[in-house]
This record gives C-alpha cells, structure tokens and sequence, in this order.
C-alpha cells in the first residue's frame, strides 16, 4: 500500500474530529455522531495541547509519472492515530491514570482492514516512547474488530466498563 504516515498538527483538528466519529460509530449501520458535535469531544477540543502527539495517514504520491496503482487520489487523508494526556476530573474511557496518555484511532472505512489501522498504531507507540511515556491506553468495545489489532501491538486489558474493555499497552 503507497501510504505516508506525518505528525498532526493544528491544521488537522477537523480529520481528527471525522476520525472520531468513525471511531464512534464503528459498528455496520451505526449512526455516525455529527463532526461539529464530536469536535467538541474532549478528545479534540484544543488540539493540540501541550503533550498531544498525533500522526495522519495520508496516499504516497507515486514515484512513477502516470502510477495509478491506487484507486485514492495522493494527499488523501486515510486515517489518524493520537493521544492525550487526560485529566483526573475529566477522564476519557479509556483513563487509566494522569501520567499514562489515551489514544483514539480512526480509519477511513474504505482503508480498513488494509493495514492502516497497525501503521498509525506502531508509529504512535514509538512516538511515544521517545516522548518518555510509560504506558498508553484506550478503551473499545468488547465486540469490536479492532480489539485483536490493539492486543497484536501489546496492548492487554485493564478492566472492563460494561461492554468495553480499558486497555494499556507498556512501553519499556
């Protein structure tokens, strides 16, 4: 797959807003909660803060004129991954402590199950181990498909919140 991976930047508030109404409505048929609504998420509003870190996943340009391997035009943006340090007095799902950062991940759904999805992934958590953290963490659904995808990168359940699971995946 011709893809890229960049850091996002302020310029990227609104994708990752839609990437988080994918993430939210991820079930077939799901009604997809509005972008304006979601950009007032906790795990948006102000991006970036000092510590958020992000990366974007966007179509490589061939390096061939002409290359039309890929159906998606170049510069398409295909999915981000970023996380956040969370407040003990305004926890995400997927809180675990104040020092230990929460990830939200999201996929473009046409790009799903292509790889995408573990690439963001595996340059979040090296983005933030040279950031110094220990840990990161999210929280999914226990029937969502891409629970066996956070478990491939390391990340092992915590505790379960009704049907979801709280996930942590060390890094040292």
């Amino acid at each position: 797959m011709d893809l890229t991976l960049r850091p996002a930047g302020p310029d990227d508030a609104r994708f990752l807003a839609e990437m988080l109404a994918e993430a939210m409505a991820w079930r077939p048929g799901a009604p997809r909660p509005s972008v304006s609504d979601v950009r007032r998420s906790r795990y948006v509003v102000g991006w970036p803060r000092d510590g958020d870190r992000g990366v974007v996943a966007e179509v490589r340009q061939p390096d061939v004129a002409g290359d039309v391997r890929n159906a998606a035009r170049t510069g398409e943006q295909l999915g981000a991954a970023w996380y956040r340090v969370m407040t003990a007095d305004d926890p995400g799902y997927g809180f675990i402590d104040t020092e230990i950062p929460e990830i939200t991940i999201g996929v473009v759904p046409p790009w799903r199950g292509r790889g995408v999805g573990r690439r963001l992934l595996s340059a979040l958590l090296d983005a933030a181990r040279a950031e110094g953290h220990d840990a990161l963490s999210l929280s999914v659904e226990e029937d969502n498909f891409a629970l066996h995808l956070y478990e491939s990168v390391g990340f092992r359940t915590v505790e379960k919140v009704g049907n979801a699971w709280t996930m942590m995946a060390p890094l040292l």
